[in-house]
């Protein structure tokens, strides 16, 4: 069959590396790709916003199954905008992804649902969320309501930096804003939980935790996701029953009333405490980095999961797991998440060796003239599998210092919590 894969960051490249494995595949086509995947498929350089364009690109390539890889396109209805071709399509219609682009949707169904999240307020317009947070106790969490690349989350330690916050988001920092969120902010410790849905039925799809602050220690401003590991130190068999009895399920539930059906991935980011989980926010994809450091440790065939999943046969099948470490340190152009210099030779890249436990994956990379260039903030995801988490973590590293490139920056506390135990 023939695959398309919408997107061109390390998430993925890790998908098709992994699909690449299968003997259900004979071509891939990644839209618009990047230098990693360039290596394995064949890029097509299109605009993700061309949906037009993307639709004629997938009847003429005859692509059998498409795979929606990053948020926006799923906000954006691509899904709903290839309803009349015969491609199978993977991922959420933009009804269902309201889930991740609107925050707000998603709190007023958690009302509705009695789903466990932190108290919230919902303000349009800065004088009135001013007003509010000068009686309110903190810290306390504003949000983006609309999409936000994972930076659209301020929490606030004090008056100053939530009026700087309001401000930025309703100075269009994220894009036009009509409304904003207010939070309470939640004690523990945050856990990514995935799932995959097929309409009818869900399966787990594995746990990670994500280091989203630039600087170690989990300091500094929110980013895409500096790293991460797999699994989460916090999950155990109580806990996921939690999770899907009054989290996800509820969810797919409230969905439905709304005449709403899922397919695809859902990822919940949860705050945990005393083993009680409560929903901070949806994403209706699979985390980045979190897909990079969770994919190598699938066994079953990763198509044979998205084909089940859009057939509605999701009950049929079981999804394999090694029991493997994994963990994924992302290398940054310097100055991220902030302004930074594009177009940067990585010159030692061709040094790196990668295994069937050792992994590079490509996110803000291009190739030219054979060879590769940093044009993004997040450029490299190291991945490695391991019996333990320092393990993992001090062989990424001795990548990373073979690398040696002098244009980015990466965090080498990854994991600090697990390790440190």
């Amino acid at each position: 069959m023939k695959l398309g894969i919408i997107g061109s960051g390390g998430r993925e490249h890790a998908i098709c590396l992994s699909v690449k494995k299968s003997k259900n595949v004979n071509e891939i086509y990644c839209i618009p790709g990047n230098a990693g995947t360039a290596q394995i498929a064949t890029n097509l350089d299109i605009d993700l916003n061309d949906f037009k364009k993307i639709k004629e690109c997938i009847i003429e390539k005859n692509i059998d199954l498409l795979i929606v890889g990053p948020e926006q396109p799923l906000v954006d209805g691509l899904v709903d905008f290839l309803h009349d071709t015969k491609v199978k399509v993977f991922g959420p219609n933009k009804a269902a992804s309201q889930l991740e682009g609107s925050k707000i949707f998603t709190k007023n169904l958690c009302k509705k649902y009695k789903i466990p999240t932190a108290k919230f307020g919902i303000f349009k317009n800065a004088k009135d969320s001013k007003k509010f947070v000068e009686n309110t106790n903190f810290p306390v969490v504003i949000k983006a309501d609309g999409l936000a690349a994972g930076k659209g989350v301020y929490i606030c330690e004090n008056s100053t930096d939530a009026y700087k916050a309001i401000d930025e988001i309703f100075n269009g920092k994220f894009g036009k804003a009509f409304n904003l969120l207010i939070e309470e902010f939640l004690e523990g410790e945050e856990m990514s939980y995935f799932v995959i849905c097929d309409g009818k039925s869900i399966k787990s799809f594995e746990t990670a935790q994500d280091h989203k602050r630039v600087m170690e220690g989990d300091k500094g401003k929110n980013t895409g996701g500096m790293g991460a590991y797999s699994p989460s130190r916090l999950i155990n068999e109580t806990l996921e029953k939690k999770i899907i009895d009054k989290i996800i399920k509820p969810t797919l539930d409230g969905l439905k009333d709304l005449q709403i059906i899922y397919k695809g991935f859902l990822y919940a980011g949860l705050m945990i405490k005393d083993n009680e989980p409560y929903l901070i926010e949806y994403n209706v994809r699979m985390g980045d980095p979190e897909c990079q450091t969770i994919l190598p440790k699938l066994n079953t065939d990763l198509i044979d999961i998205f084909l089940s999943c859009v057939n509605e046969k999701l009950d049929q099948l079981s999804i394999e797991w090694n029991e493997k470490k994994s963990m994924c340190i992302v290398l940054c152009s310097k100055g991220y998440p902030d302004q930074y210099q594009k177009n940067v030779l990585i010159e030692n890249i061709s040094k790196i060796d990668t295994t069937d436990s050792d992994f590079c994956f490509h996110a803000g990379t291009i190739i030219n003239q054979n060879k590769i260039f940093a044009v993004g903030g997040r450029v490299l995801n190291f991945v490695s599998l391991s019996d333990n988490f320092l393990e993992a973590r001090k062989k990424i590293i001795s990548k990373l210092e073979k690398l040696n490139w002098t244009q980015g920056f990466y965090r080498k506390d990854i994991g600090h919590k697990v390790i440190d135990q």
